[in-house]
C-alpha cells in the first residue's frame, strides 16, 4: 500500500494548485504522505518520497515544457521529486519505530522546502505549499512567518490527521482519546487558526495603470517581433490616457509595463527610446519599463526600467536572479551532451546585484516607494523580503508569461503574488504582457484579473502602506529555526538507534553466557 499511497498523495496535492484551486487538498495530500512513509525504510522512504514529488511536480510543471519538448520539462520535474525524496528519507527514518510523529513530519517539510528553494543554481521554490493557499485559512498566516509557517502548520495538522488515522487502523480497541478525537480537533484548530489573522488594507492610496500589451503570437518567437510588443504596449497606455482625458478614469501616479516590453535597447535604441519619452511626457506620470539592454559586453540584462516626466531614464534595476536554463546555462558544455536546445540561450543573462526600489513622488499623491520583482523572483523569499525591508510600500511584479500558453503557469505566479501582499501588507501591481495581470491589496485579493493573450489594462487606487507584518521583521528566522531543531531531533534519534542497539547486543550476549553456564552445569 505504501507506494499506492505516495502516489495518490502526489496526485491529490496537485489539486491544491491553480487552476484546480482546492486548498483543502494539501492537508489531505500530506496526511496520506505521512502515512506512506511512517514506519518504512529510510531506503523506501527515499523511493516513496520520489515516487509522490513526480506525481506532484510533473503534472504540475506541465507548462515548462509546451514549447521546448518534454526533456527539460522531465528533467525539471524530476529535479524538483528528489527534494520529496530526501524529505521521505529523512522522516521514514526518524519514524522507524513506526509511529507517526506529526512536528517532526512539519519540520522536515519546511527544510526540504527550504534546500529546494536553494539549491541546485540557486533552487526553484516554485509551489511551495504556501503558494497553493491565497484563499484558504492557512493562508492568512504568512503574515506571520512567511511560507516556512504556512507549510509547517500544514505539515503539522496533516500529520495529527495521520496520527489519528493510524491509531484507528492499528489499535481499535482501546484506542487513545487523545489520538482519536483531539488530534484531529487540534488539526482543525490549526488550519483555522489563520482566520484570527488581520489583513489590514487602510491607508493612503495612490493610482496605479498596468498595460499587458499582448504580443503577436504565443511561444518561444514571442518578440521575433519586438517592435510590434513595443507598439502595443504604446497603444494600450494612449487608449488609456484617452479615458483620462475624457475623464472617465484618474490621472496615474504610476504607469507600469510588464517584462519584455521593450526587448529593443530603449536606451541604445533612439526609436524605441522616442516612443517611451513621448508615452511619459503624455501621461505626464512616471513609468516603469520592463525590458533587455545589450549589456555588458556579450551578455544581456533583464531590467526594470523607471522613466520620469521631463527626466528621461532615472533609476534602473537589473535582476538578481536569472532563470537557469533559461536566461543563462550553467555549465553549459555538459548540458549539450543532453540537449542541443542549451544553444537557443545564445547570450546569458547577467544577475544584478542591487534591491529593486523606485521612489517617485506624485503631484497629488505620497511618495511611492515600488519593491520590484521580475517574472520567477516573485517566487523567491529573500528578493521580496530585501524589498520591503529597503522600505518599499508596494510591490510591482513585472513578468512575461507568452512562452507558457494557454497553460497554468501564469494563474500559478499570481497567486505567488497574492500570497506575497499577505506576507507583507503590501499592495502589489501584478502585470503580465499576455495576462494574467492583476491589482491586488494587501488581503491578498486580486481585482480586474485579466485573460490571457488579450490587450488590456489594470488601474485603480492602491493602498501605500509602511506597517511592517511580523513575517517581515523575522525574515528566514522560521527555516533556520526548524532546521536547527531537526538536527538536534536527528542526532537525539541517532544516539537513542545506538543506545537500542547496544541493550540488544548486551541483552544477546547475556543470555548466550547464561546458556554456557547452563550447559556447563548439565
Amino acid at each position: 500500500m505504501r507506494p499506492l499511497l505516495a502516489l495518490i498523495a502526489g496526485g491529490v496535492l496537485c489539486l491544491a494548485f491553480p487552476t484546480f484551486n482546492i486548498w483543502v487538498a494539501a492537508p489531505v495530500a500530506l496526511t496520506l504522505l505521512a502515512l506512506a512513509l511512517t514506519g518504512a525504510r529510510a531506503r523506501s522512504g527515499f523511493g516513496l518520497g520520489l515516487l509522490a514529488g513526480l506525481a506532484f511536480f510533473v503534472p504540475t510543471l506541465q507548462w515548462s515544457g509546451i514549447y521546448v519538448g518534454s526533456l527539460p520539462w522531465l528533467a525539471l520535474g524530476t529535479a524538483e521529486a528528489v527534494f520529496f525524496g530526501l524529505a521521505g528519507l529523512a522522516y521514514a527514518w526518524l519514524t522507524r519505530w513506526g509511529r507517526v510523529r506529526p512536528v517532526v513530519f512539519a519540520l522536515v517539510w519546511v527544510v526540504a522546502e527550504g534546500l529546494r528553494a536553494r539549491a541546485p543554481y540557486g533552487g526553484f521554490p516554485w509551489l511551495k505549499l504556501a503558494f497553493g493557499q491565497a484563499d484558504a485559512p492557512f493562508g492568512r498566516l504568512v503574515a506571520l512567518g512567511g511560507p516556512p509557517l504556512v507549510g509547517f502548520v500544514i505539515a503539522l495538522s496533516a500529520g495529527l490527521l495521520a496520527l489519528a488515522v493510524q491509531s484507528v487502523v492499528l489499535r481499535r480497541g482501546g484506542m487513545p482519546l487523545s489520538r482519536v478525537v483531539v488530534a484531529p480537533l487540534l488539526a482543525v484548530g490549526l488550519g483555522a487558526s489563520g482566520l484570527l489573522v488581520p489583513l489590514p488594507t487602510d491607508g493612503p492610496t495612490a493610482q496605479f495603470l498596468g498595460v499587458q500589451g499582448n504580443v503577436p503570437r504565443p511561444g518561444l518567437d514571442f518578440n521575433a517581433e519586438r517592435r510590434m510588443v513595443l507598439d502595443n504596449h504604446v497603444r494600450a497606455t494612449d487608449d488609456a490616457l484617452q479615458d483620462v482625458a475624457a475623464g472617465r478614469a484618474p490621472r496615474p501616479d504610476l504607469i507600469v509595463w510588464p517584462e519584455n516590453a521593450s526587448d529593443i535597447d530603449p536606451l541604445r535604441n533612439a526609436d524605441a527610446k522616442s516612443e517611451i519619452l513621448a508615452t511619459v511626457q503624455a501621461a505626464q506620470a512616471p513609468l516603469i519599463v520592463g525590458g533587455l539592454l545589450e549589456e555588458p559586453t556579450d551578455h544581456v540584462s533583464n531590467v526594470s526600467l523607471l522613466f520620469e516626466p521631463g527626466k528621461g531614464n532615472t533609476a534602473r534595476y537589473v535582476k538578481r536572479h536569472p532563470v537557469p536554463f533559461a536566461e543563462y546555462i550553467p555549465n553549459r558544455d555538459f548540458f549539450r551532451i543532453f540537449s542541443k536546445e542549451v544553444d537557443l540561450v545564445v547570450r546569458d543573462f547577467v544577475a544584478g546585484s542591487k534591491v529593486g526600489l523606485f521612489s517617485v513622488q506624485p503631484k497629488a499623491a505620497p511618495q511611492i516607494r515600488a519593491g520590484l520583482a521580475i517574472c520567477f523572483e516573485v517566487a523567491y523569499d529573500d528578493i521580496m523580503l530585501d524589498a520591503v525591508r529597503a522600505g518599499a510600500n508596494v510591490l510591482v511584479v513585472q513578468t512575461n508569461n507568452a512562452t507558457f500558453g494557454y497553460t497554468a503557469e501564469s494563474p500559478q505566479q499570481l497567486a505567488i503574488s497574492r500570497i506575497r501582499a499577505m506576507e507583507f501588507g503590501r499592495s502589489v501591481i501584478h502585470v503580465s504582457t499576455v495576462g494574467q495581470s492583476a491589482l491586488i491589496t494587501p488581503d491578498g485579493t486580486a481585482h480586474q484579473v485579466t485573460s490571457l493573450f488579450t490587450q488590456a489594462v489594470v488601474r485603480g487606487a492602491l493602498p501605500l502602506r509602511t506597517e511592517t507584518t511580523l513575517a517581515t521583521r523575522i525574515g528566514e528566522v522560521p527555516e533556520w529555526v526548524a532546521a536547527a531543531v531537526l538536527v538536534l531531533i536527528m542526532i537525539g534519534s541517532f544516539v537513542r538507534g545506538r543506545g537500542q542497539a547496544a541493550g540488544v547486543a548486551e541483552t544477546a550476549e547475556t543470555a548466550e553466557t547464561k546458556d554456557e553456564d547452563d550447559e556447563h552445569v548439565s
